[in-house]
């Protein structure tokens, strides 16, 4: 019997070290992938049902933030500031594509092309990133990630449902690829709605510029494809595993080109990323250095010397920046082209989580791992408080997909149990929240894959 308990426990053993060896091949190679929740001891049953109630939350429960209009569209949005943005409305697009729910994602499309898309002047192609839920635009500026998403989305719909079911989804993609090349324009008056560059804020330059969603010198993503917005970027917005779905599938004449974007994108991580924390701010420079005060041609020297910086904390880890670990995972599940720097990062911004507290690290940092004080703490929702947020909680534990050591399934377990509800002082954030949350149980169980065309 002894002898028998033995082998047991070997065998048991030999499972958890399974569990925690990531894979060294991406799915573009395998057309595999990890369901790491199963591999960690919960059932395939619990899994199931766990991601269906999660995705339920987003798009039918009480707490919803995906909506119905008529019988034709739907928009998904940011309930906590009255909007919708092209972030979640791209978000909802690659859900509903991965769920392979069509009429979900042909209504947020055809929401997002009627009131979001420029069909003319100098915008053409390009997304307002911000407008009421009526659908009347807050801001005409785009924010570049929308872009990413919605060109991945539709690519994805094109392979899974084709392009003769009502909407030609490679041709709206292939129609967005080409608008985003650089092109020349004369600035529109300026909008409000606060931001950066196209965002609505900041200094507005004179005369006719270059519009572009991707730097034509550094080929990587710009924060905003116009104005002062496209001098940086948001390591948020990287996710080199989608222009290869591009290179394959987009068939724009630009394989090599996005090719090139996705290598130069990986290897900004390495620039923005601290060495030590894992922590990267909000924005950076191209080169991965950090934000510097607002200059911009035509001020005068003295002003120049004595400006501010454009936002308080924006070098900061934040809202933004939660994105980062999950969206690495993306590129090493996928891709797994940096394969082994993506491992050490994963490890490392686990363990600073993990020094801060599995159960209560907060959810805005300074790069070097301190705490933000006063402004430099960004608020959401009327409330400017640091939090122990889930949307960061399923992004760190999601990172677990690229890990190796046994802090990960610690991580896994406090995202497992999580709770998305108010907190005390009856913040909730139903959005971002919740969006992060899907998409982390969608990567742990295995169920954020490439859609290769049928």
């Amino acid at each position: 019997m002894k002898k028998v308990t033995i082998i047991i426990t070997f065998m048991l053993m030999g499972l958890n070290v399974s569990a925690l060896t990531p894979w060294k091949k991406g799915a573009f190679e395998t057309r595999q992938y990890r369901n790491l929740l199963v591999e960690m001891g919960y059932s395939q049953a619990d899994v199931d049902a766990k991601l269906k109630e999660v995705f339920n939350d987003v798009f039918r429960g009480p707490n919803k933030v995906y909506f119905e209009v008529g019988d034709t569209m739907g928009y998904v949005s940011d309930i906590k500031n009255h909007d919708a943005r092209t972030e979640g409305m791209s978000y909802g697009l690659m859900v509903a594509v991965q769920f392979g729910e069509k009429d979900i994602f042909d209504r947020l499309w055809r929401w997002s092309r009627k009131y979001m898309q420029h069909q003319s002047g100098n915008r053409e192609g390009y997304f307002a990133w911000s407008c009421k839920t009526d659908g009347t635009q807050n801001a005409a500026g785009a924010a570049s990630d929308g872009e990413l998403y919605f060109i991945t989305a539709l690519i994805f719909a094109s392979n899974r449902w084709g392009n003769n079911t009502g909407i030609n989804y490679k041709a709206e993609a292939q129609r967005i690829l080409n608008c985003i090349q650089p092109k020349e324009y004369t600035p529109e008056p300026r909008q409000g709605f606060g931001g950066f560059g196209g965002f609505g804020g900041g200094p507005q330059q004179q005369g006719p510029q270059k519009m572009f969603l991707i730097d034509p010198e550094t080929k990587l993503i710009t924060f905003t494809p116009d104005g002062f917005g496209q001098r940086f970027t948001d390591p948020s917005y990287h996710i080199p595993a989608f222009y290869e779905v591009w290179a394959k599938w987009a068939d724009d004449g630009r394989s090599d080109y996005w090719m090139e974007c996705a290598q130069k994108s990986r290897e900004f991580l390495h620039k923005c990323i601290d060495e030590k924390t894992g922590l990267n701010g909000d924005q950076c420079q191209f080169d991965g250095s950090e934000m510097q005060a607002m200059r911009f041609p035509g001020m005068p020297q003295g002003q120049q010397q004595n400006a501010a910086p454009r936002r308080n904390g924006n070098n900061n880890f934040r809202y933004d920046s939660w994105r980062v670990p999950m969206n690495i995972t993306l590129d090493y599940e996928w891709s797994c082209a940096d394969g082994e720097w993506q491992r050490q990062y994963g490890e490392k911004i686990q363990n600073f989580f993990y020094s801060q507290g599995v159960d209560k690290f907060l959810d805005q940092y300074r790069k070097d791992g301190t705490v933000p004080e006063g402004n430099e703490i960004l608020g959401a929702g009327g409330f400017r408080k640091l939090r122990h947020s889930i949307g960061l909680v399923a992004t760190t534990a999601a990172a677990s997909m690229m890990c190796s050591h046994d802090k990960s399934k610690e991580f896994v377990d406090a995202f497992w149990n999580a709770k998305h509800e108010p907190f005390e002082d009856g913040y909730f954030d139903a959005y971002y929240d919740g969006l992060l949350r899907l998409f982390a149980f969608m990567h742990l169980s295995g169920h954020y894959q490439i859609i290769f065309p049928n």
